[in-house]
């Protein structure tokens, strides 16, 4: 084992490699979501308990932090003209719109930055897709404009032109499942691989830690007091992305667009000095970026450019040495 180190870019990928048996991953969900096992530790005790007993277990001041991102069905399976098949994962939009909620919205063509699998004789031309969107037949076209670093940069095109981006993905898209699920999506997926406060479509994997939130859970949250507050972070590939790098300092990270409204710094503002719990790494993420940003803010360094240029905290900015930091 390497020796210990408060430095997270010397930390080895060996030091968290592990044996994961594969009787161990449950490919399917429990019927009832809020039944899965909760571990609980107080006064140094561990105890196990279901999730059901969570708002039991949360002081009756504590405000809760949900991501309320939607998976999109973002996997499409088309043709090649010559019959074979290969897959485009839809990673993020390029054009016409870079943010995800218009590019959602976006009619008739659009270009996505995408993964291509079993796409290594797929040279030029046109691939389809033949599929039922809001009750009628329509065609997807896909065409392959660039690859470099193994992504893709696909146009895509479809009739009925007047059908949102969203509804082409609807009609014609699978749900990214997790691989090591290793089975194929199913309709009750659309329900069960989400929140089910799931709000905002653009993330390609669910934020798991709220998948075992239920209606009942949250009203016995509401019963008990306790608040909640919800922000959007849309989980990217990256997230599937195995580390092959022997060190952190040579896995690159990818970005995730996130959304705070006003009214939830308010809130989080308003809560200072009380506890609260992010749900999940998502939501975590997300309070730790705005930290930065607001360090970025009070040293003058927000970035300004071009329109669709945004806010961004680096990879290592967080553990770059130097200036005092103000709280959080």
């Amino acid at each position: 084992m390497s020796i210990p180190t408060t430095d997270p870019r010397l930390l080895s990928i060996h030091d968290y490699t592990y044996q994961l048996p594969p009787d161990r991953i449950a490919p399917e969900p429990l019927p009832d979501r809020d039944q899965s096992r909760l571990l609980v530790y107080r006064d140094g005790h561990l105890t196990n308990q279901t999730f059901r007993d969570l708002p039991a277990e949360l002081p009756a001041d504590t405000l809760l932090v949900f991501n309320d991102t939607k998976v999109v069905q973002a996997r499409l399976l088309c043709h090649k003209p010559t019959g074979g098949q290969l897959e485009l994962f839809c990673l993020e939009p390029v054009a016409p719109h870079r943010a995800i909620e218009p590019a959602m919205q976006q009619t008739g063509e659009c270009v996505w930055k995408c993964l291509v699998g079993n796409g290594k004789r797929w040279k030029s031309g046109l691939v389809r897709l033949e599929f039922q969107a809001r009750g009628r037949s329509a065609t997807l076209t896909a065409e392959r404009l660039e690859a470099a670093d193994g992504y893709s940069l696909i146009r895509f095109s479809w009739s009925p032109a007047g059908l949102p981006f969203a509804a082409v993905l609807h009609g014609a898209g699978h749900l990214p499942l997790p691989p090591y699920l290793n089975r194929a999506d199913t309709a009750a997926d659309a329900v069960r691989y989400q929140t089910v406060y799931a709000a905002h479509e653009g993330a390609v994997a669910a934020p798991t830690a709220g998948l075992h939130f239920s209606d009942a859970v949250l009203a016995d949250l509401a019963r008990r007091g306790i608040s909640t507050a919800r922000v959007t972070l849309h989980v990217g590939a990256g997230t599937f992305q195995p580390v092959k790098a022997a060190r952190m300092a040579d896995h690159p990270m990818h970005d995730e667009p996130f959304v705070v409204a006003a009214n939830v710094l308010r809130q989080l503002l308003a809560h200072d000095s009380r506890p609260l719990v992010a749900v999940g790494t998502t939501s975590l993420r997300t309070l730790e970026s705005l930290y930065w940003l607001g360090v970025q803010a009070a040293n003058g360094q927000l970035e300004r450019g071009a329109a669709d240029a945004r806010p961004h905290v680096a990879q290592w900015q967080p553990y770059a040495p130097g200036s005092d930091l103000p709280p959080a």
